[in-house]
């Protein structure tokens, strides 16, 4: 006679292997994915602590909040194509550093716009019916964190397409 716990434990060692099978397979096909995101992630975190510092610095020293997203986003997205280009991408074909640069950072600028706009509504528009939407706090989360979510996602696809190519895309 089996001991009680014994029948679960083998019903789920047979139900769990096609599951695992399952993650294996996903994780095989999308592996490179998977680690490009993760250097991707790792290098956007990165890029973004740089972004907070330097917003909310400047953002006390100038107390105009576009002013202080623009520097901060130059200064973090140098730091961000620094890291993408040489870890994250570096198995891609390199032809012209400046030519990836100025690409980069006219999606750059493209992700800035995003985040600018989602601060702008907040700041501004939102701000002006409901004050504490115009509050350090509001700026920080507006412009910080809603904005550079919908900016990297778009950054990730552009850099991937545009920017840094894989050697079979190229003309």
């Amino acid at each position: 006679m089996r001991a009680p716990g014994t029948l679960h434990a083998v019903s789920q060692q047979t139900h769990g292997a096609p599951v695992i099978g399952l993650v294996h397979r996903l994780y095989g096909r999308f592996r490179h994915i998977i680690h490009e995101l993760g250097k991707f992630g790792i290098v956007g975190a990165t890029a973004y602590v740089i972004d907070v510092v330097v917003f909310n610095v400047v953002l006390v020293l100038a107390d105009e909040p576009i002013t202080a997203k623009t520097v901060s986003m130059v200064v973090a997205a140098t730091a961000a194509f620094i890291g993408n280009r040489f870890w994250t991408w570096r198995d891609r074909e390199r032809n012209s550093l400046t030519r990836e640069y100025l690409l980069y950072f006219g999606f750059n600028l493209v992700g800035l716009l995003i985040s600018l706009v989602c601060l702008w509504i907040s700041h501004y528009w939102l701000g002006a019916i409901w004050p504490s939407f115009s509050t350090r706090l509001a700026d920080n989360i507006s412009g910080l964190i809603v904005g550079t979510a919908l900016a990297s996602i778009f950054r990730f696809w552009a850099y991937r397409r545009y920017v840094f190519r894989p050697v079979t895309q190229r003309a």
